[in-house]
């Protein structure tokens, strides 16, 4: 084995964070764990029973059904998020208003907590958009437009030299501006 080998020594917990690292940036991770947080809280109050000293508080009413549909409905739209991100924008806009209508229905929105948690899982879920894959450059790193008169960079060429085998074409320098305005103003 040569010292210049590496992952031979990895820690396996590294390699499994660096998997779920890779994982967890192709899906809208953040919208799905939140979704999925709204939900239960949702399903679990109307069953619960909460014990103050001797005294049982059941929160059971008569939306104890509702109150688990829309619970297990937004824990689903949260794997979904995770797993099938193909149809992130629908399970957003279905959280979101599973969310609105928890509010009625399930004591309150799960007590506020469920209501807040599903409904910025959706609106995660709406903005998320995948990671860019093309290889085009970051907004930062892109060229600049140039203003009109700028010379562009590299060697300069005479009228003359245009069509040869120096200069084999004429450069597109105000191709942009002159479709942005319609091409109402052209450069010479």
């Amino acid at each position: 084995m040569s010292p210049e080998s590496t992952g031979q020594n990895e820690h396996y917990l590294t390699v499994y964070r660096r998997g779920f690292r890779t994982w967890r940036g192709n899906r809208p991770f953040w919208a799905g764990l939140f979704t999925i947080l709204g939900g239960l809280p949702i399903a679990y109050f109307p069953y619960a029973n909460m014990h103050l000293g001797n005294m049982t508080i059941a929160m059971s009413t008569t939306a104890g059904a509702g109150s688990l549909i829309i619970g297990v409905l937004l824990v689903t739209l949260g794997l979904t998020m995770w797993f099938h991100s193909i149809v992130r924008v629908f399970a957003g806009v279905a959280a979101i208003l599973l969310a609105l209508i928890s509010i009625p229905v399930a004591n309150i929105g799960g007590f506020i907590i469920g209501f807040a948690f599903s409904l910025l899982g959706g609106a995660l879920s709406i903005a998320w958009a995948p990671a860019d894959t093309t290889g085009a450059p970051a907004p930062e790193a892109r060229e600049e437009p140039r203003l009109l008169g700028e010379a562009p960079e590299g060697p300069q060429y005479t009228q003359e030299t245009y069509g040869t085998a120096e200069a084999p074409q004429k450069p597109m320098l105000f191709k942009a501006a002159a479709e942005a305005d319609g091409g109402r103003h052209r450069a010479g």
